[in-house]
């Protein structure tokens, strides 16, 4: 039946909410393939995961984002991934962007700004309250979330497209091991094999850098890493806190002891817990 559904949604380019169970909440309302913009006459789209039971009417944006590369996922196969936060009471906005190797980092910042915007200026209809919007996300879509945390806006008041006048801003971040410096690894030999997506002027590193963004109105972060990560390593971090430390936000980082780019069992156990803690912190008990 779900698989009509779909089917049905594609053919008539309708958008679809499914009711399915949900463990501990009883009910999850699935409105997938939600248009949050156009790039080069193609839809960019979020899936909104919304908790009927308990719900906190807080939003938290998950940039579905690994190298960059923002692959698209039958949402019911998504909701176990976000099962901890749907099982708190957050509503859940599973954001693709513009696509590595199609775009390049530059490119795809502005689609996820787009999208909180958007999310922004449609709080109302999604049930949540625009000035508690957290995001997160893991490696690129770290990187992305941290992107979004500190270089936020209030919108253009004057623009013609009413979701440009929304802010970009979010209430608080969390970013597992994230590149935070991309002057460090644009245009470099080996990783542009596996990440076209950084292959860009040179001159446009630094405004794709969270690192160097760092100002007292930023929203705060948590930092998640492994001390055994080689692929990015976890001075990212500890620079990064560093620089919201010096600009007075609040940040932490929790150092996973022996875990590479990426974590399992226990230590996944670890992290989403100190990302539950941290939204329930900034977010929740606003």
């Amino acid at each position: 039946m779900r698989n009509e559904l779909m089917a049905i949604a594609i053919m008539a380019g309708t958008v679809v909410a499914w009711l399915l169970p949900n463990a501990a909440n009883g009910e999850l309302t699935i409105t997938p393939d939600v248009v949050y913009g156009h790039k080069h006459g193609l839809a960019m789209t979020m899936d909104v995961f919304t908790p009927q039971q308990d719900a906190k009417g807080v939003g938290v944006m998950f940039m579905v984002s690994g190298g960059w590369v923002s692959r698209w996922t039958p949402p019911e196969r998504m909701k176990g991934l976000f099962q901890p936060l749907l099982d708190h009471g957050y509503t859940v906005f599973a954001v693709r962007h513009g696509s590595s190797p199609k775009y390049t980092v530059p490119e795809i910042v502005p689609d996820v700004r787009r999208a909180t915007r958007f999310v922004r200026a449609n709080a109302e209809r999604f049930g949540v309250d625009p000035d508690r919007l957290g995001v997160a996300g893991g490696s690129a879509g770290g990187h992305l979330a941290l992107m979004l945390g500190t270089t936020g806006d209030d919108g253009d008041p004057d623009a013609r497209d009413p979701v440009l006048r929304a802010s970009s801003r979010v209430a608080a971040v969390v970013a597992y091991f994230p590149p935070t410096d991309l002057r460090e690894f644009a245009n470099d030999e080996e990783l542009t094999k596996s990440f076209p997506a950084l292959i860009f002027d040179d001159k446009l590193a630094e405004g794709v850098s969270p690192l160097l963004h760092v100002t007292s109105d930023d929203a705060p972060v948590l930092l998640v890493h492994g001390d055994q990560d080689r692929l990015v390593p976890i001075s990212n971090s500890t620079r990064m806190l560093a620089a919201l430390k010096e600009a007075d936000v609040p940040g932490e980082l929790v150092t996973i002891e022996g875990a590479a780019h990426g974590f399992s069992g226990e230590d996944a156990q670890r992290a989403v817990k100190a990302w539950i803690d941290w939204l329930d912190r900034h977010l929740a008990d606003k």
